[in-house]
């Protein structure tokens, strides 16, 4: 007797396993971060149905996919849960990749995916840009204690942070391997979003601070080793997002405390933020940030398309420090500052 793809509990588990666990990294190839984010989509969703619905987690099927369940779990997460358009847009993602993925495995379901596609997100509206002065982040880098082994290495995370202008989850993937100091033009590799790497140029100064972190944190030079880590029980593993949000918050209120006025929310992804409007206030092509930042769309406002090169990059990044030596640009289009701040 045929399966009821629609009815069936078992057909809906099985895709929804192979998708999170097969076709996301192995065939689509796409970043432990995006599969983790499709993974909580989904199970959102279920929890959805579970806990507001009353649907028990073994019953679940794909009839309850259906464009008027996804509907009411929308408008729940905006109205009972509070949650931000970005957040519901980011769920409703999850769950018409799902179903794209499952039509394609059973024709049948073609007609959900259609119809989830058919559901408007819902609107953003544009926040205010959120980074630091450069008199803000200089206190911000000059706020860990160096006396202390730990404030040495939480220094070296902020500098190269803002140096690479990379996220945070690129900061701390990093191993000793992603670093090229000897080159050329010494540079890092970033492994960033649709797992895509790009190569981002260091300037001298954050270079002379690496080679000072390498000899005291790595030295016996293990290539696989992470780059920032911490010892537990004897063993060595990567830094959490968490601590690196920690970090951040401690050292902005250690620079309010000494009389710097500080944002009253802090967190990494304005490190990103303010290192992209320093080179852009430097006169830096806008093109040239985005390729930094690893974004792919690159035309909006700026009207053209470049990729610079590595050469390129770094004499453009020489320009600009957080010591705040940079030359002062004239910068006033609101469409420009909007499209740098969609990081």
């Amino acid at each position: 007797m045929k399966k009821d793809v629609f009815t069936d509990s078992k057909i809906f588990w099985n895709t929804a396993q192979v998708f999170i666990h097969h076709y996301l990294p192995d065939i689509r190839k796409v970043s432990r971060h995006t599969v983790s984010s499709y993974r909580d989509g989904l199970n959102s969703y279920i929890a959805y149905l579970e806990n507001e619905k009353e649907i028990r987690r073994k019953d679940i099927c794909f009839n309850f996919l259906s464009e008027g369940y996804i509907k009411t779990y929308q408008d729940w997460l905006l109205n009972t849960q509070k949650k931000a358009p970005k957040t519901s847009n980011l769920r409703l993602t999850s769950l018409r990749s799902f179903l794209e993925y499952a039509a394609g495995e059973y024709h049948d379901l073609t007609v959900l995916y259609i119809a989830a596609c058919d559901i408007r997100d819902s609107e953003i509206s544009i926040r205010p840009i959120e980074f630091f002065e450069k008199k803000q982040m200089k206190a911000i880098l000059a706020a860990n204690d160096v006396r202390t082994r730990t404030g040495r290495r939480n220094q070296m995370m902020m500098v190269l942070l803002y140096d690479s202008g990379a996220r945070v989850s690129e900061l701390l993937e990093l191993t000793l391997g992603s670093l090229h100091l000897k080159a050329g033009i010494p540079y890092v590799t970033l492994h960033g979003k649709g797992d895509k790497y790009r190569n981002v140029p260091l300037m001298q100064k954050t270079c002379r601070h690496l080679e000072r972190y390498l000899s005291e944190f790595h030295e016996h030079a293990d290539v696989n080793i992470p780059l920032f880590y911490a010892v537990t029980h004897g063993r060595i593993h990567h830094l959490s997002p968490d601590t690196m949000e920690k970090l951040i918050k401690s050292c902005a209120e250690k620079a309010r405390n000494a009389g710097t006025e500080m944002p009253d929310f802090c967190h990494c992804h304005m490190v990103r933020k303010t290192r992209a409007m320093d080179l852009y206030q430097s006169g830096v092509p806008l093109a040239h940030i985005q390729q930094l930042l690893g974004h792919e769309d690159i035309s909006t406002t700026s009207g053209f398309y470049a990729f610079a090169t590595l050469d390129t990059l770094a004499k453009s990044m020489e320009k600009t420090s957080a010591s705040g030596k940079a030359v002062e640009k004239t910068w006033k289009d609101p469409k420009v500052i909007e499209k740098l701040y969609s990081l």
